[in-house]
């Protein structure tokens, strides 16, 4: 994996290369909630997508086929309020290949409710890192740049800082738009607060967990499960201190959402002291969801 050794160098400039990329990213345009039969707008916004996504060059990291990360976007368009403008919201979801292990590891689920943009059928969907050249590309390049950060940080330490700070450029260019997400009053939760989270100091022990956890963690647990487990275990307490000062973090309610149900599985197996230490863990930092975590003290289940 050649994450673990390369430094993660940005490529300011984005190039039309039709090759195997970074990303193995399927989209999907649902428009069913939008009146109409003529649906080929959506269809060839779905392809161009598509295209923009998986076929730009991101990094100047080589990846090889079995190496390209793999996500998802889906786009649910809700309004259409004139022939070429669309409200809606994006669902993004990014997983993590373990070491030695069929198991692909959840590491960001998100949706997006603050989506509009403009989109003429058959235009190029032109990007640029230094202006904001449209909502559409930019906040689809915004969330290709967090997915790039995200999948870095969980194999080396700090490893996707060039990508949040691309992603944090494309916030400051696009603070000229009328559009809501990119302004931090337009909510606590928006692409704002996403990288903002990600770039400040005082919630850098997030970062550490989205490393040990990964990293020391997951990709122990085919060859040596004790370690493994012991290692995300003391990853957690991460968590905890953030919580313990910030307990309303965005990204903090994010890794919850995303681990919840794979810590339960994880500590499934281990000691009853690791079980008891996970679960009170996890209660304090996700209190409404405390009866869930009460599955690790009964065996957790696996699946």
């Amino acid at each position: 994996m050649k994450r673990l050794s390369v430094i993660a160098i940005l490529c300011m400039f984005l190039t039309n290369i039709v090759s195997a990329q970074e990303l193995q990213c399927s989209i999907q345009v649902n428009s069913n909630q939008v009146a109409g039969t003529d649906k080929t707008v959506f269809q060839n916004l779905q392809t161009a997508l598509y295209e923009f996504i998986n076929n730009n060059k991101w990094t100047n990291v080589n990846f090889k086929t079995n190496e390209k990360i793999e996500c998802s976007i889906a786009i649910t368009i809700k309004e259409r309020t004139d022939a070429n403008s669309f409200s809606g919201e994006l669902n993004m979801a990014l997983r993590r290949p373990c070491y030695k292990a069929s198991y692909t590891s959840p590491v960001f689920n998100y949706v997006d409710q603050k989506f509009s943009f403009d989109y003429t059928d058959g235009q190029p969907l032109d990007f640029s890192l230094n202006t904001h050249m449209s909502d559409l590309t930019s906040t689809i390049a915004y969330y290709v740049y967090m997915f790039l950060g995200l999948d870095f940080d969980t194999f080396s330490l700090n490893g996707g800082q060039p990508y949040f700070e691309a992603a944090q450029q494309i916030v400051n260019n696009a603070q000229s738009s009328g559009q809501a997400g990119w302004k931090a009053f337009d909510g606590n939760k928006n692409r704002y607060w996403l990288v903002e989270n990600m770039t400040n100091n005082s919630y850098a022990p997030l970062r550490k967990f989205m490393y040990e956890y990964h990293r020391l963690g997951l990709d122990m647990m085919s060859e040596k499960p004790d370690e493994g487990r012991a290692a995300i275990l003391g990853s957690l307490e991460y968590l905890q201190a953030v919580h313990s000062t910030y307990p309303t973090c965005f990204f903090l309610q994010l890794i919850v959402e995303a681990k919840r149900d794979e810590i339960i599985n994880v500590f499934s197996q281990g000691s009853q002291q690791e079980k008891t230490q996970a679960a009170n863990i996890m209660k304090q930092i996700d209190p409404s969801q405390s009866s869930r975590y009460d599955q690790i003290l009964q065996g957790g289940k696996r699946g």
